[in-house]
């Protein structure tokens, strides 16, 4: 529970059962998450089993794929704030935090693993991911004309409720390029965002996607090529203020200062 909402942790799993119940103990463990909903995209024998160890609750998602795992978990959590994680050992749950903190002003909030004196050692971030996700991060900013962006891979992600619901029909996305998909998504709604800095670890067992280097560099220009074919499709259409919006707050009457 976080300022009087329900906090929903979502875990998309596949290749993790070693790390999976460790994940599911370390976020119930912060005192701040009422529910870890697992969804399970064809994963690894025994991970289920691991999941039932724990309190969390695990639904099954057959169609492969990173987006088809977490657009089911977004429908499927109860939760009042949504929080997008891996349950590789990756993301330290107490950073959670840091996620909720702004959730107060912000109706998304993206993790980013660019801050040096996070990055564990041992962990997955070397030149090539580092520059390539703060590289293509600019191009967003640039070409969406949008705030200060650094790292458009970080799955550590928080959405309200009201901002998944309304982005959930419009996800076209089923695989890997989810989080991008989502990001932009995000950003063209008009909804407010920001990004922290987390934690960044090294992941138990090996990765499906980052642990070939080879298969990474092909996933990052095929992300570079969905980024430009969404901003062609909404090239002209004009961001909508949200209906979430909040009135300006009154501002503070500081004595012998007058703001007009």
């Amino acid at each position: 529970m976080w300022s009087g909402k329900s906090v929903s942790v979502i875990l998309m799993t596949y290749n993790e059962r070693d790390s999976i119940r460790a994940t599911i103990d370390g976020f119930l463990g912060t005192g701040l998450v009422d529910e870890v909903l697992v969804v399970n995209n064809n994963a690894a024998p025994g991970t289920s089993e691991e999941v039932a160890k724990t309190a969390a609750r695990e639904v099954v998602e057959t169609q492969q794929g990173y987006g088809w795992a977490s657009r089911r978990g977004l429908r499927e959590a109860r939760g009042d704030l949504l929080v997008l994680a891996e349950p590789d050992g990756t993301f330290l749950p107490s950073d959670i935090v840091k996620l909720l903190a702004y959730s107060d002003d912000c109706d998304a909030v993206f993790g980013t693993r660019t801050t040096r004196a996070l990055i564990w050692s041992g962990a997955n971030m070397g030149a090539f991911l580092k520059w390539g996700n703060w590289a293509v991060a600019k191009m967003v900013e640039v070409l969406f004309n949008t705030s200060h962006l650094s790292d458009v891979g970080c799955t550590y992600r928080l959405l309200s409720r009201e901002l998944a619901d309304e982005l959930s029909p419009q996800f076209r996305v089923g695989d890997s390029h989810f989080g991008p998909e989502l990001m932009l998504r995000v950003i063209t709604s008009g909804a407010r965002y920001v990004e922290v800095p987390v934690n960044y670890l090294p992941r138990v067992g090996e990765s499906a996607v980052t642990g070939d280097m080879g298969k990474a560099f092909r996933l990052g220009l095929q992300m570079i090529g969905f980024i430009l074919r969404f901003r062609l499709f909404t090239l002209g259409k004009s961001r909508r203020t949200p209906s979430r919006a909040r009135a300006p707050q009154a501002q503070p009457q500081i004595e012998g200062y007058n703001a007009g």
